[in-house]
């Protein structure tokens, strides 16, 4: 984003001296709505929302008879079993998603800039914060409905962006008439909290700036991981009703791989 990176630095500097501004704003909250809409990672979350709403669309549609008696072929199912015994599958082109996000990303943009953000700030020289190829780690907080994000900026500097549910998304404007900041410094457990959170966030790759001994073991330890879409569903007379959320779970495909790849190299 030309109007972004150029002003990176700048802001950083920014959020270091507690002399946060428009433009500062729009810039950190820019780049992290360009990271969540149109990186791998966010396009790939961005599409299983799209997936189960098709899903839902086909159920309904071929619960009215919408669709054509499926061909011998098919085994005389419908389309309703195909997709529950997994024998089609609807798959959704990840660059749908990143082509809606793209649409919206001045309104995101304009939403992150609203909300509360703290500044972190790390100390410790010997435990920096990590990064990745997706660098947005979520966060639970006390209200299930409600993730924060926790994004590195920095090897010394990051920040959380805490949601407001009661905000009018129609006030989001450029002016971050309701943006508020705190600035404090966290201590080593905080640190490793969060770059435990960062690597199991990562898409595919964690970036880290120096290789101190205790760090390949820590990502070894926490790589099996990724956000994944959580859609909770509640039926209606009408319809299906889709709450869509994030969380953090194990990678069973990956870490299945790795123990493969163990065994053969042991033989």
């Amino acid at each position: 984003m030309p109007c972004i990176e150029p002003k990176y630095d700048t802001a950083l500097n920014m959020l270091k001296t507690k002399k946060i501004n428009t433009e500062c704003i729009y810039t950190i909250a820019g780049f992290v709505a360009y990271v969540y809409t149109s990186s791998p990672g966010g396009m790939r979350i961005n599409s299983e929302p799209l997936k189960r709403q098709v899903e839902n669309s086909a159920y309904e549609l071929d619960a009215k008879g919408a669709f054509s008696p499926p061909p011998p072929a098919l085994g005389g199912e419908n389309l309703t079993e195909l997709l529950r015994s997994g024998k089609i599958e609807i798959v959704i082109d990840p660059k749908f998603p990143q082509a809606i996000g793209i649409g919206n990303i001045l309104k995101l943009t304009a939403l992150l800039g609203n909300f509360k953000w703290e500044v972190l700030q790390n100390d410790f020289d010997n435990s920096p914060f990590f990064t990745s190829d997706f660098p947005v780690a979520i966060e639970e907080t006390n209200d299930p409905h409600t993730l924060n994000k926790i994004i590195p900026l920095a090897p010394n500097l990051a920040i959380r962006i805490i949601p407001d549910r009661t905000f009018d998304k129609s006030r989001a404007d450029f002016t971050f008439a309701n943006f508020s900041s705190h600035s404090r410094k966290v201590n080593r457990q905080e640190v490793m909290k969060i770059n435990r959170l960062i690597v199991r966030c990562a898409e595919e790759i964690v970036f880290y700036r120096d290789d101190y001994p205790w760090v390949q073991p820590f990502i070894a330890k926490n790589r099996y991981y990724r956000i994944e879409a959580s859609i909770r569903e509640i039926t209606t007379q009408l319809s299906k009703v889709s709450f869509l959320t994030q969380r953090i779970v194990q990678r069973t495909d990956i870490q299945e791989a790795g123990l493969m790849s163990a065994s053969a190299g042991e033989e």
